[in-house]
């Protein structure tokens, strides 16, 4: 059990993260090329006559999954990166402020080292980091900064190694991968 009795039984955590791309080879690239992500093992292609991707994954019935790929990106949870084709597909990416918009955050030592090479990559970063303040409300002591993968997929980096403000008024913490054990 998670301790409170509340929620899935025998949750431990997030297993992985799946999205789906415009092409699989160029996220692969990104990912482990640029980001430092690692390759494990791809399926595919799969596809049903009958209704089973409807049924079972909720898209088109003709829908084909031509191949997906899963990745570690050090500790945190892993990827697990589709590119599927369907006649009803829609292949605008959406922005954060879109029902199903989302991002994924890459935590960093340093900012502006990060910031750099990303830059000498020719990633696109948005603006400059943000900078939260120590005592400024519960996220102080943090900085972040957006970028975009090659496909328009909205990404972010985030340092705060002094920890968050939050951090200050009790013992609960949210998770992440430079204090893996908290």
């Amino acid at each position: 059990m998670n301790g409170d009795n509340k929620g899935l039984p025998g949750l431990k955590g997030t297993d992985h993260i799946g999205f789906t791309v415009p092409d699989l080879d160029q996220a692969i690239d990104f990912f482990v090329n640029v980001i430092g992500c690692e390759p494990f093992y791809e399926l595919g292609p799969f596809q049903s006559d009958g209704d089973w991707m409807q049924t079972h994954m909720n898209v088109h019935p003709r829908t084909v999954m031509k191949k997906l790929k899963f990745l570690r990106c050090k500790h945190g949870s892993n990827f697990e990166i589709f590119e599927y084709q369907a006649p009803d597909q829609n292949r605008a990416q959406p922005k954060n402020s879109d029902v199903g918009g989302h991002h994924l955050a890459f935590y960093v030592d340093d900012m502006d080292r990060a910031v750099a090479y990303l830059k000498s990559q020719g990633v696109r970063v948005l603006g400059e980091p943000t900078i939260r303040p120590t005592g400024c409300g519960p996220n102080g002591g943090s900085c972040w900064v957006y970028f975009l993968a090659p496909w328009g997929m909205q990404l972010e980096l985030v340092s705060f190694p002094k920890g968050k403000d939050y951090e200050r008024d009790g013992t609960a913490r949210l998770w992440h991968p430079a204090h893996p054990e908290q």
